[in-house]
């Protein structure tokens, strides 16, 4: 039985918990799932799962184990790609990044990428979380951040400012705001991980912090301009989102001369070594095409 399959199939019952989706997800019989890691335990003479009615677990064996398939995975899918025919990258990429840059920004950027590289396929996953990108088997991750995890290697590749904006419709009905101090009687619609409760404001050297109410938050920039499109609010939201809607009138920025503090965009990894070549090319691609955007 190929012992890379087999690790391939225990990584992923590892880290579902689940024989079930396990199979599911990897196109496979659940007996066939279990005899894969049967034969794994075989092989290291050891029980790597605790099998349950309702889950599955880890042994300590399982946990290291876990961590040497992971990167003994990565090292096949490595050498897969340097060993390509005429050079061409080929394989497959697990990249994740949240819901509105993916929709706004990073599916086109990845659609152009495919188009130099037609042997290479991209897994993109949209979460809001912080991903283990080890256990994830995650190849890149696109963060939006003031300042990225120290454990990880974070890449700059722009500039993410933000814009207040509201629908034309609110401010009509609602008045607009003349200084950020206003904004305590308004109805504002807040990130739920950024800000949600105290935005802050610079102009000419000035500083000032604002306790709004919160009216609507969400976890989700795209929820947020679905709701300040409809007249709920005054959002605070980034440029990369929200410059077409400013540009066409269906949103007005509010406070115009007052900025909004600036975060990164970041290609986050997890670590140097072992880099593939197809990581490096879509690094490289993504520093390239985000420079050029107009944000």
């Amino acid at each position: 039985m190929d012992r890379i399959t087999a690790m391939r199939v225990f990584v992923e019952v590892a880290t579902s918990g689940s024989f079930s989706a396990s199979a599911d997800k990897l196109d496979m019989s659940r007996a066939m799932v279990t005899r894969y890691v049967s034969e794994m335990e075989k092989w290291l003479g050891t029980r790597l799962l605790q099998r349950t009615t309702r889950r599955v677990t880890l042994t300590d064996a399982g946990e290291n184990c876990l961590r040497r398939s992971q990167q003994m995975l990565s090292l096949s899918e490595h050498m897969e790609e340097e060993t390509a025919s005429g050079g061409a990258l080929r394989g497959q990429l697990r990249v994740t990044c949240s819901m509105s840059f993916g929709h706004a920004q990073l599916a086109q950027a990845l659609t152009r990428f495919l188009e130099r590289h037609p042997g290479l396929h991209i897994d993109l996953n949209l979460n809001e979380g912080a991903l283990n990108l080890v256990e994830a088997r995650i190849d890149l991750a696109i963060r939006i951040s003031s300042e990225p995890s120290p454990l990880l290697i974070a890449r700059p590749l722009a500039q993410c400012d933000s814009l207040l904006v509201a629908a034309p419709a609110y401010l009509a009905a609602r008045g607009t705001p003349a200084a950020p101090r206003e904004l305590e009687s308004h109805r504002c619609l807040s990130h739920a991980n950024v800000g949600r409760n105290i935005w802050s404001f610079a102009r000419d050297g000035e500083s000032i912090q604002v306790d709004v109410l919160s009216y609507f938050s969400a976890n989700d920039a795209t929820a947020l301009l679905a709701s300040a499109l409809g007249g709920g609010g005054i959002a605070m939201l980034p440029t990369y989102l929200v410059n077409p809607m400013v540009a066409s009138g269906a949103l007005q920025q509010v406070l115009p001369a007052w900025r909004m503090p600036a975060l990164t965009i970041y290609a986050i990894y997890p670590s140097r070594r072992q880099l593939s070549p197809s990581v490096r090319a879509l690094l490289d691609f993504l520093v390239e095409h985000f420079a050029v955007l107009p944000w």
